[in-house]
């Protein structure tokens, strides 16, 4: 049996994407290539937006259309999140809390007259749930070690869709990064849903997950997934800042500059706490890049309250800026805010932000142009019938190696390379040293 997997959402969805395919491989199946070719395709849904419910709908239509005879599977956070909605264009159905009951579905294992679905609901005192992890180009590990959230912002569904949180075992977590240092990765990138939180029911910390991967001799690099501001203090950063393989990269989440929209989205930070943050990283990490998320047009935001994220975000000079512009979510309490912000109001203040967030991304690039950094190159390429090699900077910028300055076979290696120029969203380096 041939199968797909179709992700919508985060990385922490991709990561998952990548984990379930592994399992199936391992009963059997193999790679389709696409929904049309497949006797299998699985949807692994998002649910942070209505617009992303509307596209995984959507989705499921296409390819019941394109292949009539698929068996198709829904989960994800969509039916965890909402499980009393329609799912009739999926032939099974499951949440985030149980992905274990797809292999039974697909392997048989299910009785003939089961439930077309099988959500089950998330309880306390739930455990943590492992999947492989899978990446053909074996250089960069996404591996996801903690899961749910309990802060529950405001504008918010995913404490819904995940469930309470909960971490890795420390003795799994050993196990797991042993195992992937041994199949030959070199950089291990550690995700989660609120990733900040990790630790907190099994004893560790954040920073004790990183000693764990840098003691791994096969990697060179550890680096952290989408990041809470409060949950970042001094102890940590100063014990992040004493590993050399650890990547100076923070997305830091901020969705606004104004303390009284931070306070309506039951964020628990002040602008002028994160302020302090932004500074105590780059005290630590004089190489640090700072990336965020932004929300505009939260119900009530004024423009003045605008005009502080803005301004706010100028201030910090973030590396780069990821400008949403808020989107109703059914089952939040902001859903039922008054002064909900008219559409085009939004999306102007998006617009207004993005150019902003665009200028100081080029600043940020540009600065780069005449340094020598070190490239974990990924793979290959082609832009305009051109062939060119790419990779990370330890900060996560993105750098393209073409043929003309660069050498062949640099997948996996660990390069220095010269930053010569810049693009829109990248730059271009030529290569010092090789591994």
């Amino acid at each position: 049996m041939k199968f797909q997997i179709m992700t919508l959402g985060c990385k922490v969805n991709q990561t998952e994407s990548s984990g379930l395919a592994e399992a199936l491989r391992k009963q059997g199946l193999s790679d389709a290539g696409s929904a049309e070719a497949a006797d299998l395709v699985i949807v692994n849904s998002c649910a942070v937006t209505a617009e992303s419910v509307r596209k995984t709908k959507q989705m499921l239509r296409s390819i019941r259309r394109r292949n009539p005879a698929v068996r198709l599977v829904l989960t994800g956070c969509w039916p965890q999140a909402f499980p009393e909605d329609d799912f009739a264009d999926a032939d099974f159905v499951t949440g985030t809390k149980n992905r274990d009951a797809v292999l039974e579905w697909v392997a048989g294992q299910m009785p003939e007259n089961g439930d077309h679905a099988q959500i089950l609901p998330y309880q306390s005192g739930d455990g943590f749930s492992v999947l492989p992890c899978a990446d053909t180009t074996r250089t960069r590990a996404f591996l996801k070690i903690q899961d749910g959230c309990n802060q529950f912002c405001s504008y918010c569904i995913i404490p819904y869709a995940r469930g309470r949180c909960r971490s890795m075992p420390p003795e799994r977590l050993e196990q797991e990064v042993r195992a992937l240092a041994e199949q030959g990765f070199r950089e291990i990138v550690l995700t989660g849903i609120n990733l900040g939180f990790f630790g907190t029911d099994t004893g560790q910390s954040l920073a004790d997950a990183v000693r764990v991967c840098a003691e791994q001799p096969g990697f060179c690099r550890v680096r952290l997934g989408s990041l809470e501001p409060e949950r970042m203090d001094t102890g940590t950063l100063e014990q992040l800042a004493a590993c050399e393989k650890f990547c100076p990269q923070f997305h830091l989440s901020l969705q606004s500059g104004s303390d009284a929209v931070l306070k309506r989205m039951n964020r628990r930070y002040t602008a002028a706490e994160y302020r302090a943050l932004a500074l105590q990283i780059h005290r630590l990490f004089p190489e640090a890049a700072l990336t965020t998320d932004v929300i505009v047009g939260f119900p009530g935001e004024t423009d003045g309250e605008f005009q502080e994220t803005l301004d706010f975000v100028r201030e910090i000079g973030f590396a780069k800026v990821h400008v949403f512009p808020y989107s109703v979510r059914e089952g939040t309490r902001a859903a039922g805010f008054p002064d909900q912000i008219p559409q085009p109001v939004k999306a102007a203040r998006a617009a207004t932000l993005k150019a902003c967030a665009d200028e100081i991304r080029r600043a940020h690039l540009s600065k780069l142009v005449g340094k020598t950094v070190s490239v974990l190159v990924e793979g290959e390429k082609e832009q305009n019938a051109q062939r060119y090699s790419q990779g990370h900077t330890p900060d996560g910028t993105l750098v393209k190696i073409f043929p003309e300055n660069s050498e062949k076979g640099l997948q996996n290696s660990l390069i220095c390379v010269t930053i010569v120029e810049y693009e829109d969203d990248c730059v271009i380096g030529r290569v010092l040293s090789a591994e």
